[in-house]
């Protein structure tokens, strides 16, 4: 594994920090420590194409092949450095030198890797063979596209039995949010659907960026819109465990980023209280 004496920091997501295929380590604001990053993309694919993305190179496609030995041997020499090595002490701030979660994330959509079922099963399998923290969890960053596939809904389920969690992106439930900002034609009736597969097998939360597109901030008809969905989620009893609100960290590379900018620290608490007012939990990440 390669060393370096950099430190980590939250604007840090570097997929190869690492020197590794799958596996990188990123300081989390949401998580609030280490996270290790499962990255499934390494070819830089996804099915949609976020405005925001910071993934350079992004192209439209599917995870490929995965090379489950490699990924086991990665997590299993990277789990040893960080319990075992200089690892944290070398490259993560004192303050949170700790382990707070696996992320199935990376540089695209995750659940588009048709190994998927078989990673979480890796993952479990390692995890049993080391010292870890009861309360880690295995979080999953999805865009939801993909729930409907029996592998996932298999992966899911294994989650769940592993302190899983679901983070399901939803940045916008008008159609022409949702072709602006995620560049995706899903409809809002799948999209309604997936969310309710994920959050009936594995506990989910929504995971939401917050962001102004030319100066502007979502308008009255975009939010009120979520809101909308939001509440009629509840009212059906979907069992949402919150709301994940998160600004701009990290510099976008698509052609949209001169445009986009962070919303201001007040309309950002205004829009989480309209959500927590529904009886929703959200938190804030600027």
């Amino acid at each position: 594994m390669r060393s370096s004496s950099k430190l980590l920091n939250v604007a840090d997501h570097d997929r190869d920090s690492a020197g590794l295929t799958y596996v990188y380590p990123v300081v989390s604001r949401r998580a609030g420590g280490v996270s290790i990053g499962v990255n499934l993309n390494p070819n830089n694919a996804c099915n949609w194409r976020c405005v925001y993305c910071q993934v350079p190179d992004l192209k439209r496609g599917t995870a490929p092949a995965i090379d489950l030995a490699r990924l086991e041997s990665e997590l299993r020499i990277f789990l040893h450095e960080i319990l075992h090595g200089r690892f944290m002490k070398d490259q993560v701030p004192a303050n949170v030198r700790r382990i707070n979660d696996i992320a199935i994330s990376g540089n695209g959509e995750p659940t588009s890797a048709r190994e998927f079922e078989q990673v979480i099963e890796l993952i479990a399998r390692v995890k049993r063979d080391y010292d870890l923290p009861k309360e880690l969890k295995l979080v999953l960053i999805t865009n939801g596209s993909l729930i409907d596939r029996s592998g996932v809904q298999e992966g899911l389920r294994l989650m769940a039995a592993l302190n899983g969690e679901v983070w399901f992106k939803l940045d916008s439930v008008t159609r022409e949010g949702r072709q602006r900002i995620n560049n995706t034609r899903m409809s809002l009736k799948q999209m309604r659907e997936n969310l309710r597969t994920a959050a009936l097998l594995c506990p989910t939360w929504l995971q939401t960026c917050l962001f102004q597109i030319d100066g502007e901030p979502p308008d009255e008809k975009e939010w009120a819109a979520y809101l909308k969905f939001i509440e009629s989620l509840l009212q059906e009893e979907v069992p949402l465990r919150g709301v994940l609100l998160y600004a701009l960290a990290r510099p976008s590379m698509q052609p949209e980023a001169p445009r986009l900018s962070g919303v201001s620290q007040d309309w950002a608490e205004a829009f989480r209280g309209k959500i927590q007012s529904l009886g929703l939990a959200a938190t804030l990440h600027q």
